[in-house]
């Protein structure tokens, strides 16, 4: 009998994104922790991988039918989604979100202190993944594309110069997980951005804008993590 106990929670949501409701239902991370199996998931959260591997089968066999299907997509058009839909929105949500969290400390950070803790960290992330998605689109991706570029045109590609590409992506993998851990705290600290009974409008915008933020956050490091950093590292295999 075939099993998804063995089988990563990452390549399970690359097969089909409908997964990752299942897995965010239980509260499993698919995106910075997505190379777990999904018994060793299950396991580490006290959960019964059974039920959860039935509710998993029945999403995995109906035909996915919404949205695109990234893990067809090539390289280069991945790389290209990436920066122009997740880059694109982090780099418009990040003044809009600081603008909010320093009015809603200035207003209401006495009666709430943990805005400021909110505010420390998110200015935190917004710091990090600038310079994270700048070393992406000025280091990896321009090598993930020349290595598609020199398949294509069955020529030799060229060697960069951190060697293999397995160095940058370990690289932007440990700050994936650190800026997973850090909206981790968010989420904690705000009671999963739940704004409290005195908030006004700008605190319940701003509460569900970041939650949104991180949203999209995952399915960016799902994307990075779990499709396009494995297949870079298999297609420098191949041309080796």
């Amino acid at each position: 009998m075939n099993t998804l106990l063995n089988e990563t929670v990452g390549s399970l949501v690359a097969k089909n994104y409908r997964a990752s409701a299942v897995f965010a239902q239980h509260g499993i991370d698919f995106c910075c922790k997505g190379g777990r199996t999904l018994s060793d998931a299950c396991q580490s959260s006290n959960l019964n991988a059974e039920k959860i591997e039935k509710e998993l089968l029945e999403v995995l066999e109906e035909k996915q039918t919404a949205g695109p299907d990234f893990n067809a997509f090539p390289l280069d058009l991945l790389a290209d989604y990436i920066e122009k839909k997740h880059h694109r929105y982090v780099a418009e949500k990040i003044p809009m979100l600081k603008m909010w969290l320093d009015k809603l400390c200035d207003v209401h950070g006495e009666r709430h202190p943990e805005l400021f803790e909110i505010r420390d960290l998110f200015y935190g992330s917004a710091t990090e993944l600038n310079n994270h998605m700048k070393k992406e689109e000025m280091i990896l991706f321009p090598v993930i594309r020349q290595m598609v570029a020199a398949k294509f045109e069955n020529r030799k590609a060229e060697m960069p110069p951190f060697g293999t590409v397995r160095n940058p992506v370990s690289m932007m993998m440990h700050e994936h997980d650190n800026e997973g851990e850090r909206f981790r705290k968010i989420a904690a600290i705000s009671d999963n951005y739940t704004p409290p009974a005195d908030a006004c409008t700008t605190y319940r915008v701003a509460f569900e804008t970041l939650k949104e933020f991180e949203a999209d956050l995952h399915h960016h490091i799902h994307l990075e993590n779990n499709i396009l950093f494995p297949k870079a590292i298999e297609l420098e295999t191949e041309m080796v």
